[in-house]
């Protein structure tokens, strides 16, 4: 049976990453021109640490699952059925829903840093983080949120009491 507890910790964690993902879209740099020396100005750069702070506790998130989980490739074998077909299957989706995640959080932190406080402007429009990077790392933790926990609780139903069955070979009866 599925731990509660651990269902729980993870959903929070993740409910952290989603909002620091939603607070780092919203708090995204912006720039304007200085007309008086023709230079691009830039805000606060609170975005690249919000950003950061998203994709290290998603980065928990995910490993808390796989540590419990022992990612599926240690520890024993599951048991056949439904159940083990969907954990594998999921396991593979939460991986790729991980790895976009991470790295469009990743993406949106480093471009958003990239920026020097002064550059001059060329075209008269100054180069900014493209809006909705940071949202799209958000969905993709709502995503990995979702399918990490539906994994946990297929793994554990397929985890559950499964001995396999081992003939030892040939059975003799007594000899006499």
């Amino acid at each position: 049976m599925a731990s509660t507890l651990l269902l729980v910790v993870v959903f929070v964690i993740d409910l952290v990453a989603f909002a620091l993902a939603v607070a780092a879209e919203h708090r995204r740099a912006t720039a304007s021109i200085d007309s008086s020396n023709d230079t691009c100005v830039y805000g606060s750069d609170i975005a690249t640490g919000l950003g950061v702070g998203s994709l290290l506790a998603l980065m928990a998130s995910q490993i808390i699952i796989m540590a419990v989980s022992r990612c599926m490739c240690c520890g024993k074998a599951l048991r056949p059925g439904s159940s083990r077909a969907w954990a594998i299957a999921l396991f593979i989706t939460c991986w790729v829903t991980f790895i976009i995640a991470e790295l469009c959080l990743l993406a949106g932190s480093v471009r958003n840093a990239y920026h020097t406080k002064y550059r001059t402007a060329l075209s008269a429009n100054c180069e900014t983080l493209r809006k909705g990077v940071f949202g799209a790392g958000a969905a993709f933790i709502v995503f990995t949120g979702i399918v990490s926990e539906l994994y946990y609780v297929y793994y554990t139903k397929a985890n559950d009491g499964f001995q396999p069955n081992i003939d030892a070979g040939i059975r003799m009866g007594t000899y006499k």
